[in-house]
């Protein structure tokens, strides 16, 4: 049985929702840490894209730039926010279709060349994509006042839209 590769690739669509949902509703060219968001988004993406599978047997995208998955590298790409959508959905069938084809035992060995576990880099992947996006999500509440949906679990999911309102109001009553 799968129940672990399950219950990942359940609870790995709401990180990909999450992140999706931060790209539609923050400013793109707002600086955090001295770069643009759409820099820390391209990071949290190019880093889910590298290190969820095996960061030693990857091949880079078309549009990639060497170093440009560094925030505080210059970069002469600069991406769309459709691009980076794009390029989200590309991660997201690749992610999925590698826990398709995995089973739990599998998550206990090292794929090839690399040092961690395959739960390990799983485990790595839902920490730092949930912590950019958070990141991203907290730019957009302090510019607008507003948080954007946040999905837990993808079953309990309604579609009403990119923000949840008034952060305030949506907690304090």
């Amino acid at each position: 049985m799968n129940e672990l590769c399950m219950i990942i690739k359940e609870t790995v669509k709401p990180n990909f929702l999450n992140i999706r949902t931060s790209i539609k509703a923050y400013d793109r060219d707002a600086l955090c840490c001295g770069a643009p968001c759409w820099r820390w988004a391209y990071h949290a993406l190019h880093s889910a894209d590298k290190w969820f599978i095996n960061p030693f047997v990857y091949e880079e995208p078309a549009f990639h730039e060497e170093g440009m998955d560094n925030p505080e590298n210059p970069t002469k790409v600069i991406l769309s926010d459709e691009q980076l959508l794009h390029y989200l959905d590309q991660i997201e069938e690749k992610t999925l279709s590698y826990l398709d084809g995995l089973t739990d035992e599998m998550l206990y060995e090292k794929p090839e060349n690399c040092i961690y576990t395959r739960m390990e880099l799983v485990l790595r992947q839902f920490r730092h994509l949930s912590f950019h996006t958070g990141m991203l999500n907290g730019q957009t509440a302090v510019a607008t006042g507003h948080f954007p949906v946040w999905v837990s679990e993808i079953g309990q999911y309604v579609d009403d839209g990119v923000f949840f309102g008034r952060y305030r109001d949506r907690h304090n009553g």
